[in-house]
């Protein structure tokens, strides 16, 4: 039930936003100060205080929910991932599959600068939405109309940045969900293509223009595949508040920008047939429960998350009993109103986040 989920990610989110609090003031002082002087110094700030957010997140899926994420890749694209620049292309199977991207960042050292494109209205959500605009995730209207120049120069501003960034492109444009496959498979069908079990269509336009905008200094493309082990749960953000473990595999093949078609139609070409790569990896899959490349057993739980969580909630918490102490929060009418509001206030923050990822009534029952 939801209202499981609301009650146990109340005290999450709490030091969540208690940290966003202060990490937003910070970026709005810093974008007002530092970057106009210096942009390479505003975005390493930046990025060095974001990543305590982030951590937070990371801590609340592996050591709160206790996902377990296991790595499979070759042994150079593991040496050089968090090296380099870097476009990441994962299928897109659930509202926290931006949050896996960060676990992998996080083990690589570049979590501080992992860059998503996302829609639009993710900017508008308390503290998360608002720090990934400072932090430069790109916001798309979905609109290739409004969206083609926006990218373009989103891509452009990443020339001077002052680290190895990974951008996250979900081409496939959306979640998978029975109903999406369904019309994916209708249209593959209607156009002669191969008919995808796995995975959706690809939309290839803006990652032709991701390759062309960034492939002069961009030097990898990763082709990550996220594939969720047979009779297990899709990862959601309601099981992670209601601490329900999901195991992910995580399939990484790494390809040279250079390599690529010069052309924009053979870009697009490269990427739907990657597409029908990973529908046939994950088939694979589905039917072995495993990847043919060796697991990466070094690829563990954070605990830089572990104590970064742990001081944002003594810190928290030491507050918390200095303002009841202070303001007798506890003992008088006025001050009970004020802890039942804030509370309250929480819960309905936790519901918002509930409610955006939540996915759309499904007209077909059948599951995938």
């Amino acid at each position: 039930m939801e209202i499981c989920g609301i009650v146990t990610g109340v005290p999450l989110i709490s030091v969540f936003i208690f940290t966003g609090i202060l990490i937003n003031l910070i970026q709005v002082a810093c974008y007002l100060t530092i970057r106009p002087l210096s942009k390479s110094r505003f975005r390493r700030i930046n990025g060095a205080i974001t990543e305590l957010l982030w951590l937070e997140v990371v801590w609340m899926m592996e050591w709160w929910s206790g996902f377990e994420v296991k790595l499979h890749t070759d042994f150079k694209t593991h040496q050089l991932m968090g090296k380099e620049h870097a476009i990441l292309m994962p299928n897109h199977v659930s509202d926290t599959d931006t949050i896996l991207t960060w676990i992998l960042a996080e083990r690589m050292g570049c979590l501080r600068s992992a860059l998503t494109i996302v829609k639009k209205s993710v900017q508008y959500l308390p503290f998360f939405g608002w720090t990934t605009w400072f932090y430069e995730f790109i916001f798309v209207d979905r609109n290739w109309a409004k969206d083609e120049s926006k990218l373009k120069s989103s891509f452009e501003a990443l020339k001077d940045f002052p680290f190895p960034f990974w951008m996250t492109i979900f081409v496939e444009g959306t979640r998978l969900t029975h109903d999406k496959l369904l019309e994916a498979q209708t249209f593959a069908s209607s156009k002669g293509l191969p008919i995808p079990k796995n995975v959706l269509i690809p939309k290839t336009k803006g990652f032709v223009t991701a390759v062309q905008s960034l492939r002069s200094f961009v030097p990898a493309i990763y082709d990550v595949t996220f594939a969720i082990p047979k009779d297990h749960p899709f990862p959601t953000l309601l099981r992670i508040f209601k601490m329900q473990p999901c195991k992910i595999k995580v399939h990484i093949k790494r390809y040279s920008t250079k390599d690529l078609p010069e052309s924009d139609e053979g870009i697009a070409q490269w990427c739907r047939n990657r597409f029908i790569a990973k529908d046939a990896l994950l088939e694979n899959f589905a039917a072995t429960g495993t990847f043919d490349d060796e697991e990466i057993t070094t690829f563990r739980r954070s605990i830089k998350s572990s104590i970064v969580f742990f001081i944002a909630t003594s810190l928290l918490s030491l507050g918390a009993w200095i303002s009841c102490q202070k303001f007798s929060l506890l003992s008088t009418r006025w001050g009970c109103t004020i802890l039942a509001t804030t509370i309250g206030s929480v819960a309905i923050i936790v519901h918002i986040f509930l409610e955006f990822t939540k996915l759309p009534p499904q007209k077909s029952k059948a599951a995938l």
